[in-house]
């Protein structure tokens, strides 16, 4: 890929959310493939793993500082970031609350703090830097499951459910607001994983997970248009 003023470069992601956990084993996978990748991490001052990590990859490794609920950070991330271009954005940043709290008595702070920070937050990050990803790229972010409405027959993690299935929605829009271009547009279920918002419980880990996620990611790529899928490539129900 070359253009006036862009740097030519080798196949690059670009991880928002990429300090630890998803974000991190994903960065690493990518870079096993011989990927280059630009991850964020939400601090300013301490080291993360991904720092641990760009030091193990040969200049392939590039840290970033974005809080996705700073909408400040991201005109300054976006014009550090403007002379590259990228294969791949893809937001993995989240949280949840006290998954046992029904809706309707969960506080105003949490649920506006999930929600931001999983649905408009996310939306945020892909506006701001969408243009950055090539035209034939892919634009995806991590979702669950348990956002899916069709699915929903147990109840339980009520807004954390709801920012998920938010952020479907945006990214919804996004894709139809793309329609005639030749980006991917993927929303990522990856299954209940053993991870710091995932819990010990889960039955799945962080190593047998993220293989198959980047698998399919980039098996979109030249796919244009919007796909809801789990980490075998299978559609999710809306």
């Amino acid at each position: 890929m070359s253009s006036i003023g862009i740097e030519e470069q080798p196949p690059t992601a670009l991880l928002v959310g990429a300090s630890r956990g998803l974000g991190l084993a994903m960065a690493a996978e990518f870079v096993s493939r011989g990927w280059h990748v630009v991850g964020t991490v939400r601090g300013t001052a301490a080291r993360t793993p991904l720092h641990e990590l760009a030091d193990r990859a040969d200049g392939k490794v590039t840290v970033e500082h974005l809080d996705i609920n700073e909408p400040a950070h991201l005109p300054p991330l976006r014009e550090r970031l403007a002379r590259r271009r990228f294969d791949v954005l893809f937001v993995n940043a989240g949280t949840a609350n006290d998954e046992h709290t029904p809706a309707g008595s969960v506080s105003t702070a949490d649920f506006v703090d999930v929600m931001v920070t999983n649905a408009l937050g996310p939306l945020r990050v892909i506006e701001a830097l969408e243009d950055l990803v090539s035209p034939a790229g892919l634009i995806g972010a991590m979702s669950s499951g348990q956002g899916s409405i069709t699915n929903n027959t147990t109840g339980g993690r009520e807004v954390y459910r709801a920012s998920k299935a938010a952020l479907n929605m945006f990214l919804r829009s996004f894709a139809a607001r793309q329609g005639g271009t030749g980006r991917a547009v993927v929303l990522m279920a990856p299954g209940w994983i053993r991870t710091a918002l995932g819990g010990p419980d889960a039955p799945f880990t962080i190593e047998e997970t993220v293989p198959p996620v980047v698998d399919v990611l980039l098996s979109r790529l030249g796919t244009p248009g919007l796909a809801y899928l789990d980490r075998f490539g299978r559609t999710v129900p809306w």
